[in-house]
């Protein structure tokens, strides 16, 4: 898929079908996280990949809107350092987005959707996961082959681009 076509495919996918990701394609995701960009190329992530069908069920219940975790083929768990300094949480959470994004787009470019999710309690989740206390998990990503295959939306519901859009000023 050209990536043009990935970035008007990819979509929240809740649904999947029960058919597990090839492992090739499965590291091919993960790599497009672990080269994403990151300040000062810190790269803070450490990355966690989930296939067995009971964690997949455990991680459905770190967050109230993970149910979406529960079908997918699998989940991949996005960690940071844990810091209580809020420059360097933001610094965090803003490189996390970013290979979130690189591995949501590089699944769709592969026809395998995905869905992103906070993780509400970090002790379960550390239960569940097994990371040590020096991280926490910050973004979950469910990954699976789309009960509604994908293609490019051609009329997303988005804001009217003359409302988003500013040039040279407001």
């Amino acid at each position: 898929m050209e990536t043009w076509d990935a970035i008007r495919s990819r979509r929240n996918t809740r649904e999947y079908q029960d058919r597990p990701i090839d492992g090739a394609d499965l590291d091919r995701i993960l790599e497009a996280g672990r080269r994403s960009p990151s300040s000062m190329n810190e790269q803070p992530w450490d990355l966690i990949v989930v296939t067995d069908r009971a964690t997949l069920d455990r991680m459905a219940d770190l967050w109230q809107w993970g149910a979406h975790i529960r079908g997918a083929a699998a989940a991949i768990a996005l960690l940071s350092p844990a810091s209580e300094d809020p420059d360097a949480r933001e610094t965090f959470a803003f490189d996390l987005g970013q290979a979130s994004m690189s591995m949501m787009l590089a699944a769709a470019d592969l026809g395998i959707g995905s869905c992103h999710s906070s993780v509400g309690e970090q002790a379960e989740a550390r239960d569940v996961l097994g990371f040590p206390g020096d991280r926490e998990a910050v973004i979950l990503l469910s990954l699976g082959y789309p009960v509604r295959p994908l293609s490019p939306v051609e009329h997303p519901k988005r804001r009217p681009v003359d409302e988003v859009i500013h040039r040279e000023r407001w």
